[in-house]
């Protein structure tokens, strides 16, 4: 069951928080001298983002959704030892992405470690219409085919015509709303009821494009 997560600091914790924040990073030091505008500039680096502040100041209006909360457990010399796996989407509906997944033997904690670690996780998605039945030009699906897979669960996103909405499950109709495409024909074989693995596929999906040669021109 999706819901809506409440454990996301509140727009006055936030302003409070990057107020008091003192980066420990170069790329960290840049955004908050003001050097670096966008996270696009950062990916143009190639750096990792280890600083969820970074985020915060730069994406401000995120959106978070729980997709899954699970019970895990590991053997120890002693006992059986139970945490709760909290799997979180972030995005802005607006291209950017990230997904995160956080542990402890409490719900609340898990989800909090989960949010942080979708922030450290952000990606920019390439939009786009790559439709032959569409060719309007905007920027409301994406530009053309892609596939990834994540354990036994693969998906197939194909670019839809304008008016189509995204016809897909709950879990990947989600990722996809929050990364800002409203048209998308998808296709899911595999174990797609493993919403942790079909998540990860269709982020694995989006993150692909970006690693093509001709990313930019791809881009509206």
């Amino acid at each position: 069951m999706l819901r809506q997560s409440f454990y996301r600091d509140s727009d006055e914790d936030n302003k409070s928080n990057l107020a008091e924040w003192k980066p420990r990073t170069k790329i960290g030091q840049m955004v908050k001298n003001g050097e670096i505008t966008s996270v696009e500039q950062i990916f143009a680096y190639g750096k990792p983002i280890k600083e969820v502040e970074i985020i915060d100041m730069l994406l401000p209006d995120l959106e978070d959704k729980v997709i899954e909360i699970a019970s895990v457990q590991r053997m120890t010399k002693n006992n059986r030892k139970q945490k709760y796996r909290a799997t979180v989407i972030l995005g802005d509906r607006n291209g950017h992405i990230g997904i995160g997944v956080g542990k402890d033997v409490e719900v609340k904690p898990a989800i909090s470690t989960g949010i942080r670690n979708a922030k450290q996780n952000m990606i920019s998605v390439v939009l786009g219409c790559g439709s032959w039945e569409c060719n309007c030009g905007t920027r409301h699906s994406l530009p053309l085919t892609t596939k990834a897979k994540c354990g036994s669960a693969e998906i197939t996103l194909k670019p839809a015509p304008r008016g189509v909405g995204v016809a897909a499950s709950a879990t990947v109709r989600t990722v996809l709303d929050l990364a800002g495409i409203k048209d998308m024909w998808t296709f899911a074989r595999g174990r797609t009821r493993d919403k942790y693995n079909i998540a990860l596929a269709v982020f694995n999906a989006l993150k692909s494009l970006n690693e093509l040669k001709n990313s930019e021109a791809l881009k509206v």
